[in-house]
């Protein structure tokens, strides 16, 4: 198997979004269970995505699905939330591995997110992680979201590679398993503390996927075996 470049999932993967969000709606709403409503508002995360995964409305850019569910997560709470604080998506903390683990990666290899967040929410929160990409890839450029395969294989196609020559990597089966379909390969790297203690998803591999790492480390190590 030779692989050219690795593309990541990025909101639980590469970055844990539960407590950097929840750290962001404390500063914002004090006096709200600032954990309950991250966790809501990432609740309404697919929901939204899937009217436009089934036809039901055009593309619309992550960055306004956020806005139009914290306003629905805030009424939900009797709050009332300023638009800014949307941008909490865009100040979100790597994992400890992570920024370590995409630099030796980097040396051999094409990295790139292939997230649903648009090109200018990666960009900024590549920025505050120090995400070290190649380039910015995903849903904006494919015009969908996943786990529809044109995500994934408008990814490959910009970068003038084949599917095979792609390793799709996430902390979430069912994104592994729709990249495989579309014929990348495969690559992942449980997160046990993406949902916080209670993490009842995502704990193993379901599947033989093409790698099976503990973190971006060890990631790195199989996929590059001359790195350190």
């Amino acid at each position: 198997m030779t692989i050219r470049a690795l593309v990541f999932d990025v909101f639980g993967t590469c970055v844990d979004w539960r407590r950097s969000v929840a750290r962001e709606v404390a500063a914002v709403l004090p006096g709200v269970d600032a954990t309950a409503f991250a966790t809501a508002w990432r609740a309404e995360y697919d929901p939204a995505m899937a009217r436009i995964r089934d036809g039901g409305r055009g593309y619309v850019p992550l960055d306004d699905l956020h806005r139009e569910n914290l306003h629905k997560v805030a009424a939900d709470f009797g709050v009332t939330a300023p638009d800014t604080l949307s941008a909490a998506w865009e100040r979100l903390d790597p994992w400890p591995d992570v920024v370590a683990g995409l630099t030796t990666l980097k040396t051999h290899h094409i990295i790139a997110p292939c997230s649903n967040g648009s090109i200018a929410l990666m960009t900024r929160l590549a920025k505050h992680a120090g995400l070290p990409w190649d380039c910015i890839l995903g849903a904006e450029i494919a015009q969908d979201y996943k786990p529809k395969p044109a995500v994934y294989l408008a990814s490959c196609a910009a970068l003038r590679l084949s599917p095979h020559e792609v390793m799709m990597v996430a902390a979430h089966n069912d994104d592994l398993h729709a990249a495989r379909r579309a014929g990348l390969a495969t690559g992942f790297v449980p997160r046990l503390a993406e949902h916080g203690p209670g993490q009842t998803s995502d704990l193993t591999a379901e599947t033989d996927w093409d790698v099976i790492a503990r973190d971006f480390t060890d990631l790195a190590r199989r996929v590059t075996p001359e790195a350190p």
